[in-house]
């Protein structure tokens, strides 16, 4: 029988990067936080993919999350598997980036809602302009020739 180690790194920007895997130390820069990290849910109509990031109720989990959705921020989420023995990333398993949509708290927890940045429900794309220096040559009209 073989050990298995899996972690979950997140990365909320301004230097906030978190990991669940190596109590007390660091991991490849991510400081340790306990929290459960639960993957993609979708809804039943297949509209709305919503996941969620549980952490123990204090005043610093409060405060950054208050901040991460006051600020509308990107989070992106990695699962890796990990070698046991050094506890070095060995393979990543999942990627994947979420916007704090919104935060809920009792005397226990503190849940963390991270949603899709597509927004199903008003069909509304995030508010970003393709240009020449985020894609490339754009066209300058509609029309379409095969060669």
């Amino acid at each position: 029988m073989s050990i298995q180690a899996i972690a979950t790194f997140i990365d909320a920007g301004s230097g906030r990067r978190y990991q669940n895997g190596k109590v007390g130390s660091s991991v490849s820069g991510y400081q340790y936080l306990s929290f459960i990290y639960q993957g993609a849910a979708k809804s039943r109509s297949g509209d709305n993919l919503q996941a969620a990031l549980v952490l123990a109720s204090n005043t610093l989990a409060m405060n950054v999350a208050n901040e991460l959705v006051a600020n509308y921020a990107t989070v992106t989420v990695e699962n890796w598997l990990m070698n046991p023995s050094t506890y070095s990333r060995s393979r990543r398993l999942t990627s994947e980036v979420w916007l704090v949509s919104s935060f809920s708290y009792d005397p226990e927890t503190v849940e963390l809602v991270l949603s899709s940045s597509l927004d199903a429900i008003g069909t509304q794309a995030p508010t970003r302009v393709l240009t020449r220096k985020l894609v490339g040559a754009l066209p300058t009209t509609g029309s379409v020739r095969n060669l």
